[in-house]
């Protein structure tokens, strides 16, 4: 039996943009999917990341051994006037929160010799940060770390944990942004969130066993 047959996949922050886009291609390449949005789990409480992921399990009665860790949030300020609200609220959803999931889905991951964590990093957290960007920038460079330790604790366990770096891409979180940041783009234009939902497939896919501890760009050659 495959792996898309006896697992489940998980996606935080699932329910719209880059998250909704990979949802619908894991689904169309045979996984069964649930996507998560904040009011389904708050990953920043454990508990409540315990409870849902358990009645995923229980649900579909198939242990969860794809997770992207696509939740996030913005709270944007210069350092010299961020408070510590939105410094903490950045960090607990978009690096502690992470944590979180892939702490629960460890376990179940290497009884059955397979898993694939895929976090969804950003073009900031591998290139000059943006101004106005300190906790968004430093959660994202946060979770390119996390990932490079997960890869090297679980290599001999069958898991895999890489990341993505999207650039601009267009969703809601980004319709506010100038338009003059595409002179930033090479590619001279937004991306897709299907195209990042192309690249997470991959690196949830069984035929990525051997790429672990990446950082994959999709970003129109930003950080190049």
């Amino acid at each position: 039996m495959s792996a898309r047959e006896s697992g489940v996949a998980v996606v935080t922050g699932g329910t719209r943009g880059i998250g909704a886009a990979i949802v619908e291609r894991l689904r169309a390449d045979g996984w069964t999917v649930t996507g998560l949005g904040s009011r389904d789990c708050d990953v920043r409480d454990p508990a409540a990341v315990d409870a849902a992921f358990t009645r995923i399990e229980e649900e579909h009665g198939k242990p969860i051994l794809v997770l992207v860790n696509n939740a996030g949030i913005t709270r944007d300020g210069l350092a010299l006037r961020m408070t510590d609200e939105d410094w903490t609220q950045v960090l607990d959803t978009n690096l502690t929160g992470a944590f979180h999931c892939t702490r629960r889905v460890l376990g179940p991951m290497m009884r059955n010799r397979f898993g694939r964590i895929v976090n969804v990093s950003s073009v900031v957290g591998v290139r000059i940060g943006n101004p106005g960007q300190a906790n968004y920038a430093a959660s994202k460079a946060g979770l390119i770390g996390f990932t490079k330790t997960i890869a090297r604790e679980m290599a001999r366990k069958g898991v895999t944990c890489n990341a993505v770096t999207p650039g601009l891409i267009t969703t809601d979180m980004t319709k506010d942004l100038d338009d003059g940041l595409l002179s930033a783009v090479p590619a001279g234009r937004p991306g897709t969130p299907e195209e990042v939902a192309h690249a997470v497939a991959f690196l949830a896919s069984e035929e990525a066993g051997y790429v672990n501890g990446a950082t994959l760009s999709v970003d129109g050659a930003m950080s190049a």
